[in-house]
């Protein structure tokens, strides 16, 4: 017989969460019981459960002729009341022509709070692929090219704050220790743009601006990654401009939707 292993709310929310992700990954054909449960890596009786009681606030539902599980309209409903939605939904043609006219890996991150995550990511043609980032993985807020254009952006004593809140979860990345991302932070006030070089993976360069609200608050970032040979000089600041172009088209778009 299986363990119950959802002791705990928390624990419950968390398998909830992963049984959601599987079947956005699936996408729209949806997945059986068994192909989400192995992917899940829960057994098949807690996945049945996780299924059911997401089916009941209509987050997934299951196909009577195929018996596969899709998510539901409610989860829909949900994301189309949050304002990261909202930024992905408009981010994702300028993803296009980013990765179109520069041949590179375009992406749009996110803050939500202390961490900024990816919400988008779209491929160029050039043919040494840098997929350093992938949608849905989040990072402390400073790391990595998106995370600090957004830091940056913010009033000195709000990133000191960020950085101290940060501290333990930075020690998972020793190139960006709270020294560097506060050095990195003063670099990117002066060039009025994000530039790492070979923090995240040896020889592979980005560059990354943020996407200000209409009060000036830093809400997102768009940023370029390739091979460090793509990303420097002369070829570094024709991008960050190219962003910085794009990243005004945005503002200026959630200003109208939010009127």
């Amino acid at each position: 017989m299986e363990q119950n292993q959802d002791s705990t709310p928390v624990k419950s929310i968390a398998r909830a969460t992963k049984i959601l992700r599987v079947l956005a990954e699936i996408g729209g054909s949806g997945g059986a019981l068994g192909d989400v449960a192995k992917a899940s890596g829960f057994g098949k009786t807690t996945t049945h459960r996780i299924l059911a009681a997401l089916s009941e606030e209509g987050f997934t539902y299951q196909d009577m002729a195929t018996r596969r599980y899709h998510l539901g309209a409610g989860l829909g409903l949900l994301a189309r009341s949050a304002a990261v939605n909202e930024i992905g939904t408009l981010a994702q043609p300028v993803l296009m022509r980013l990765a179109e006219e520069t041949e590179d890996t375009a992406y749009i991150q996110v803050r939500e709070g202390l961490r900024s995550v990816c919400l988008g990511r779209e491929q160029g043609a050039f043919p040494i692929r840098t997929l350093s980032l992938n949608v849905g993985q989040s990072r402390p807020l400073g790391v990595g090219s998106g995370g600090l254009a957004i830091l940056g952006s913010l009033a000195p004593t709000e990133v000191e704050a960020v950085i101290e809140a940060n501290r333990r979860w930075l020690a998972d990345y020793p190139t960006f220790s709270p020294e560097k991302i506060s050095g990195l932070v003063r670099q990117t006030r002066a060039q009025g743009y994000a530039f790492v070089e070979g923090l995240m993976i040896p020889g592979i360069n980005a560059v990354a601006v943020p996407i200000k609200d209409a009060g000036g608050r830093p809400v997102a970032s768009l940023n370029i990654t390739a091979i460090a040979e793509r990303i420097h000089g002369d070829r570094a600041l024709w991008l960050a401009g190219l962003l910085r172009e794009e990243a005004q088209k945005l503002s200026a778009a959630l200003l109208r939707s939010d009127r």
